[in-house]
């Protein structure tokens, strides 16, 4: 319960794939308990890039507190551990304020890594890491997957054989230290953690999910998400960036250079989206300390959310 002899803090997390409803469960369970919202979503946090991030609107950010959204511009770099450090700042903060906190948002990683912490990995080798990647894009990733199932084979069973940034990681890692990167993590399970936290998915049926991503997708391009980009653009923001190769972003750059019509840039958007939340479904399934909900499930989430608040 105590680190040090101080209560940890508690944190409400709420998870789940894009589109699934995560921000109205939010807003009404704070609103409920006064509590204020931490985003955890990769996307939000870059400025002028709202529509497509489906960021709360400005009625909801009045309503209720949100924080970690509108960080740094779309050509800044972001990454997990500035976000954990970011998140923590503010958790202390809220904490002594005597305020509920919620996390929120579908960023598998930036929640893993602000409730256990980043693992104790050596920093990235960007010349070794240049050229594991030269090396895929020669030799393809099942040939580099094949070095990492010879070299470290209990990492290779962990990761997916087309997954090309975890691949590398391991290899890098490896390379680097002389020992597996699941030797760090299991390190890495037995610390103490900094918080205690209830955490809630929301899973809908697959055809609803489908759905509504469909609709989401739809509303954003009447809302504007096409003037959106084209004004990141004209404010110098190149199409090659990070921020701007992203879900939905990329698709419409493309448009916008005349590489396809408006329709078949709806169409692929949709489509990947929907693969992006069956990915998101798949992290989160590993995650045995979710207690799953349904969507508009707010009398269990009300319920379980008291009980939590109430163990002090």
């Amino acid at each position: 319960m105590t680190i040090s002899g101080r209560p940890r803090p508690r944190l409400i997390v709420i998870v789940g794939p894009t589109g699934v409803g995560k921000t109205a469960m939010a807003l009404h369970l704070a609103g409920r308990w006064g509590g204020e919202i931490v985003s955890a979503d990769s996307m939000q946090v870059y400025r002028g890039m709202d529509i497509g991030t489906a960021k709360p609107t400005s009625d909801q950010r009045r309503q209720i507190p949100h924080h970690l959204l509108d960080v740094v511009d779309p050509d800044e770099s972001f990454h997990a551990s500035r976000y954990c450090d970011l998140a923590r700042g503010v958790i202390v903060r809220l904490h002594g304020e005597k305020k509920p906190v919620f996390v929120v948002g579908g960023t598998g990683l930036y929640v893993r890594a602000l409730l256990g912490g980043l693992i104790d990995g050596p920093g990235r080798d960007e010349t070794l890491r240049q050229e594991l990647k030269e090396e895929m894009e020669r030799s393809g990733k099942g040939c580099v997957y094949g070095r990492l199932l010879k070299s470290d084979p209990r990492a290779a069973a962990r990761i997916n054989p087309h997954d090309g940034v975890r691949i590398v990681r391991a290899l890098e890692i490896l390379e680097l230290t002389g020992r597996s990167i699941v030797d760090h993590q299991d390190d890495h399970r037995f610390r103490e953690r900094p918080y205690e936290a209830l955490m809630i998915g929301l899973m809908p049926d697959r055809e609803q999910l489908q759905a509504g991503i469909d609709r989401r997708t739809e509303r954003m391009i009447a809302d504007g998400f096409v003037e959106e980009v084209r004004g990141l653009l004209e404010r110098g923001y190149d199409g090659s960036l990070k921020s701007m190769q992203s879900l939905g972003y990329r698709h419409l750059v493309a448009c916008l250079a005349g590489q396809t019509d408006l329709e078949e840039a709806v169409r692929r958007i949709k489509r990947d989206t929907r693969r992006y939340a069956k990915r998101q479904m798949t992290w989160f399934a590993a995650e045995r300390e979710i207690n799953w909900l349904a969507p508009d499930d707010c009398f269990a989430a009300v319920e379980m959310v008291g009980r939590f608040l109430d163990e002090r």
